[in-house]
């Protein structure tokens, strides 16, 4: 699903010049369960912009379902971006003025579904999350963790085949942290890969695989969550 080869990334030129990534692998199958976790400043956030298409690697090779994505033109990659992936942030990015329903309905409204199939899709979205009871209230209406269903459910509406969550939990309380991952589990149980970064040991534990960043450099990709130590 995921191939990253010696993919690095600089910021700035000269004395300015900042390697965030530095020649990294790295593999992730269709259908795992991954969390990526790193001190600030450990490359983990910009790799997460390079497999979701949010960024260019400076050099090297991306390889997204096989397809090498690190030359494709941004038309190109806002297609992928819509049609494979999917993005879950610690911010919730509704917006205020639409209903559930209407955040839900956004990604299919670029994607051009016909209008009556975008409100079945949303409300199935919405069911799977378990707010269908909640489509026509508005953001500030609902609590922090119904937000984030809310944002999950905008994730997963245009059926991606991977899911992209950038601390998703880090904005929740530990109940509602429990809540979400559990239908994190649920989304990669009915086969969709999920690649979560965290900075929180509890959360990193729930996932399958953990990959750990430092300084640029992936230092250990298959830690076990047995192996995660607060």
């Amino acid at each position: 699903m995921i191939h990253l080869e010696n993919i690095s990334k600089i910021y700035g030129i000269g004395n300015t010049e900042v390697k965030a990534i530095n020649t990294i692998n790295l593999i992730v199958e269709q259908g795992e369960y991954c969390s990526i976790m790193g001190a600030s400043g450990s490359g983990k956030s910009t790799a997460m912009n390079i497999i979701g298409c949010l960024d260019r690697p400076t050099s090297g090779h991306y390889y997204l379902d096989s397809v090498d994505v690190s030359e494709l033109g941004d038309d190109e990659l806002a297609w992928i971006r819509n049609l494979k992936l999917g993005f879950v942030f610690q911010q919730f990015h509704l917006l205020s003025q639409l209903t559930a329903m209407e955040n839900v309905m956004l990604p299919m409204v670029y994607a051009g579904v016909p209008a009556k199939e975008r409100r079945e899709r949303a409300l199935a979205a919405l069911k799977r999350v378990g707010l269908e009871n909640r489509s026509f209230n508005k953001p500030n209406q609902l609590s922090g963790g119904q937000q984030q269903r809310v944002a999950i459910a905008r994730a997963i509406v245009n059926r991606p085949v991977l899911l992209l969550a950038d601390e998703p939990t880090g904005a929740l309380d530990s109940r509602t942290t429990a809540e979400v991952m559990d239908i994190f589990t649920e989304l990669n149980n009915s086969g969709i890969t999920v690649v979560m970064v965290t900075h929180e040991p509890d959360v990193a534990r729930l996932t399958h695989r953990i990959i750990l960043f430092r300084d640029g450099e992936v230092v250990n990709s298959h830690l076990t969550p047995e192996e995660i130590t607060d």
